[in-house]
C-alpha cells in the first residue's frame, strides 16, 4: 500500500469533545504510519476524514451539509476519498452512504484502527466500505499517534461509560467502560514527558470511576499520586469526573501531588433534585455542594467549572431557579451551558412535558448572564496576583491585533499577556501580574516578571523547524477549554 499512498495527503475535521479530538490524533498517526502526509494549508487533500459527534444538536445536519459541500470538490479531484467515523457513524451506520453515496468509508468508535485498510479496500474495489464494530477492537492508545501539540497532550485512561443518564447517547455509542492498566498509562505519560510534554490531561467519559475494570475503587487517586513521580511532567489535569464517584481520596491526591493542578471540571447538569432524579444523575444538590466545599477546603485556590443543561423535560420555573441558586452558591469560574434538545435514542427523548423552545431559550439567556456575572466576580479576585502561565498556540483569537500572547494559568484560566521584547515560545512558562479581568479571561498588561525556557518550548521549536507540514486537525465543533474568548 505504500506505493499507492506515498504522496496522498489527508485532512481531519473533528466534531465534539476532547475524546474525539484525541481520537483524531490517533487517526492522524495511523494515516501517517500508512504513508499519508498532512495536507498543506489551503490545498485540497486527497483524503478527508470527518470524526463525528452525536451529542450536539443538529450534528447530522452539519455533517451532511459539509459532505454536500465536498461533492463538487471530489468530482473535480479524481481519486479523492471521504471517510466518516466517530459517534454519529456508530449511530447512523449505513444511513450515511444512503444519504451521501459519494462517501467512501464509514467506521465506528470501536475500530478507528481499521481506517487505512478501509481506505485502501474502497480504492481497490471502487465501492463504499462500512465497518461498524459493536465492541472495542483495540484500545485507542495502542495505536500510532500524531499529536496536535508538542508540549501538551491527552492520555485516555478509559473508554466507554457505565452510567445511564437519560439525556446522553454516549454509552450506547462508546460502549461499557474499559480501563487501561495503570502501568500502561504511566508508561505513555513517561514517554510523553521524555519528549518534552509538560502538561497532560487524563481523559475518560467518567474519568474518576477508573479502576472499575480491575476492581480497585481507589485506582484513580493512586494514578494521580503516581503522576507526581514522573520526571519533567509539570501539569496534570483530568476530565470529566462524575460527582457520584468523586471520593475524598481523589481530593487528597489532588491537594498533595504537586503537579496535579488546582482545577476541577465537575459536571452539574441541574441544580434541581427533581430534575437530577429524572436525569438519573445519582447525586443531589447538597452532595454536589458538599464536594465543592471539601475541594476548596483542601485547595482554596482551586478553580471549579461545570456543565449545565437548561430546559430538560419537566423542568419547571422553580427547578430552574434552583439551578440559578446553586450557581450563586458554587461560585463557578466558568460553565458550559447547553439548551436541552431531543437526542433520538435517549430515554429523555420520549419523556412527557418537553419544555417549549422559547422557554428554554429565555432560561438559557438568564443562566448565561448569571454564569458570566459569577465568573467575572471570581476572576476579579485575582487582579493584582501573580499567575504562572504555560504559553500556548491559538488560545487568543485576537492576539495579533492586540499584540498579546496567551496561555493557561495553573488553574486553567485563560490569560492574555504582553510579551517581553524577546517573546517566549509556546511551551515556555512565564510568571506575570494580573491587571484586569473579564468573565472569560484574565489580562496581564505589564511586562512578565519571569520567563522560563522549557523542554516543552524546545519541543515546539524543533517541530516547527522541521520541513514537513505539521498543521493540526481542524476542529469544527467542540467545547473550548474553559470558555469563549470574548472581544477584549
Amino acid at each position: 500500500m505504500a506505493g499507492t499512498t506515498e504522496k496522498r495527503s489527508f485532512a481531519i475535521r473533528t466534531y465534539g469533545c476532547q475524546m474525539n479530538m484525541h481520537d483524531s490524533e490517533r487517526l492522524a498517526g495511523l494515516l501517517e504510519d500508512a504513508g499519508y502526509c498532512r495536507a498543506a494549508e489551503g490545498s485540497e487533500p486527497d483524503v478527508v476524514v470527518f470524526n463525528t459527534c452525536a451529542v450536539r444538536e443538529n450534528a447530522d445536519n452539519r455533517l451532511y451539509g459539509n459532505l454536500g459541500h465536498l461533492l463538487p470538490v471530489k468530482n473535480a479531484h479524481p481519486g479523492m476519498q471521504i471517510a466518516v467515523g466517530g459517534c454519529l457513524a456508530q449511530k447512523d451506520r449505513a444511513t450515511i452512504t444512503d444519504r451521501a453515496p459519494w462517501v467512501d468509508v464509514v467506521f465506528g468508535t470501536h475500530n478507528i484502527g481499521s481506517l487505512p485498510a478501509l481506505l485502501e479496500r474502497a480504492r481497490v474495489q471502487q465501492e463504499a466500505q462500512v465497518e461498524i464494530l459493536e465492541s472495542l477492537e483495540r484500545f485507542p492508545s495502542v495505536l500510532p499517534v500524531s499529536r496536535e501539540s508538542a508540549y501538551s497532550a491527552w492520555v485516555a485512561i478509559s473508554v466507554g461509560c457505565n452510567n445511564s443518564c437519560t439525556f446522553c447517547i454516549v454509552p450506547s455509542l462508546r460502549g461499557k467502560e474499559e480501563d487501561r492498566r495503570p502501568g500502561d498509562v504511566l508508561a505513555e505519560m513517561r514517554a510523553l514527558a521524555a519528549d518534552g510534554v509538560l502538561e497532560i490531561t487524563l481523559l475518560g467519559q467518567n474519568v474518576n470511576s477508573y479502576g472499575v475494570g480491575f476492581g480497585d475503587r481507589l485506582a484513580f487517586g493512586k494514578l494521580l499520586r503516581a503522576c507526581g513521580e514522573i520526571e519533567g511532567l509539570e501539569r496534570v489535569r483530568f476530565t470529566s469526573p462524575h460527582p457520584r464517584d468523586f471520593t475524598d481520596d481523589v481530593i487528597d491526591a489532588m491537594a498533595t501531588t504537586s503537579n496535579v493542578m488546582p482545577q476541577l471540571h465537575m459536571p452539574l447538569q441541574s441544580g434541581s433534585d427533581t430534575v437530577l432524579r429524572a436525569m438519573r444523575r445519582a447525586y443531589r444538590r447538597d452532595k454536589y455542594l458538599a464536594i465543592l466545599d471539601r475541594v476548596r477546603t483542601a485547595m482554596p485556590e482551586a478553580a471549579i467549572t461545570t456543565d449545565i443543561i437548561v430546559g430538560f423535560p419537566g423542568e419547571t420555573e422553580q427547578d430552574f431557579c434552583d439551578t440559578l441558586d446553586l450557581v450563586r452558591a458554587a461560585r463557578f469560574a466558568g460553565a458550559f451551558t447547553f439548551q436541552y434538545s431531543i437526542r433520538p435514542g435517549t430515554p429523555a427523548a420520549t419523556m412527557p412535558d418537553q419544555v417549549p423552545a422559547e422557554v428554554v431559550a429565555e432560561r438559557y439567556e438568564r443562566l448565561a448572564a448569571l454564569v458570566a456575572e459569577v465568573s467575572w466576580a471570581e476572576n476579579k479576585k485575582l487582579v493584582g496576583s501573580q499567575v504562572e502561565v504555560l504559553v500556548a498556540v491559538g488560545e487568543g483569537r485576537k492576539d495579533s491585533a492586540t499584540h498579546r500572547m496567551s496561555g493557561r494559568a495553573r488553574d486553567n484560566r485563560l490569560v492574555h499577556f504582553c510579551p517581553p521584547e524577546q517573546p517566549p515560545r509556546p511551551g515556555d512558562v512565564i510568571t506575570t501580574m494580573v491587571t484586569s479581568a473579564s468573565p472569560h479571561y484574565l489580562l496581564a498588561d505589564g511586562s512578565p516578571l519571569t520567563v522560563r525556557a522549557t523542554r516543552g518550548g524546545d519541543a515546539w521549536a524543533a517541530r516547527h523547524a522541521a520541513p514537513e507540514v505539521s498543521s493540526a486537525p481542524q476542529v469544527l465543533l467542540g467545547m473550548p477549554a474553559l470558555g469563549p474568548s470574548a472581544p477584549r
